[in-house]
């Protein structure tokens, strides 16, 4: 598979991509879990509240549903979320470490394969994150022909080197945020758009 689009778009982008930042990586998972159906910013401005009040997992497995609840508020789907941070961190804590692979961690309370690929990522570990923009700049790419996450992950993980998943994963999610939009995108300024299979 040709993967000159995405070279391109990875020279134009700084070697250091965050979208959720956070140097725990207890937190830093927390975040991802808080992340479904908001924008990273939202996540952002409401978790240090959280963070101050259940800094670890062992303060949050003992937290009251309700207040948890209250503070996460504004990230929407709060009720699910509180339960799924509360269980996650419950699991966490009753371990003593968090799982450092996809099939471990996608057992704990919250997290499929996209958070899982997120803490790996934020680990150093070689990752394939299909969030709604990545999947949507490799489908134009013409790198997958499917929408379904999973196999988008699985045509990432078959057509580009080890080494490159992560890389990738983030640079075409910026790309996806920044030009490549949804309902309207950029083509006209797009860097690659002799590369698009789907303009």
């Amino acid at each position: 598979m040709d993967l000159t689009a995405f070279n391109i778009l990875s020279d134009s982008y700084p070697e250091d991509i965050k979208f959720l930042v956070n140097d725990d990586n207890f937190q830093f998972i927390i975040c991802v879990i808080l992340s479904a159906q908001t924008t990273d910013k939202r996540v952002m401005e409401v978790t240090p509240m959280l963070f101050e009040k259940y800094p670890n997992a062992a303060s949050l497995a003992k937290a009251d549903l309700e207040a948890v609840e209250e503070i996460i508020r504004p990230l929407g789907f709060f009720r699910a979320k509180a339960r799924n941070i509360i269980g996650f961190a419950h699991e966490v804590d009753r371990l003593g470490y968090i799982p450092d692979s996809i099939e471990e961690l996608v057992k704990l309370p919250g997290v499929g394969r996209k958070t899982a690929n997120c803490y790996l990522e934020h680990i150093g570990r070689p990752a394939v994150i299909v969030d709604t923009h990545f999947k949507r700049v490799c489908y134009r790419l013409g790198y997958t022909d499917s929408k379904d996450p999973d196999k988008v992950e699985k045509d990432i993980r078959r057509i580009a080197p080890e080494e490159k998943w992560s890389r990738m994963s983030m640079v075409l999610n910026a790309y996806g945020r920044d030009v490549c939009h949804s309902q309207r995108p950029d083509c006209e300024n797009c860097r690659v758009s002799s590369y698009c299979k789907r303009r």
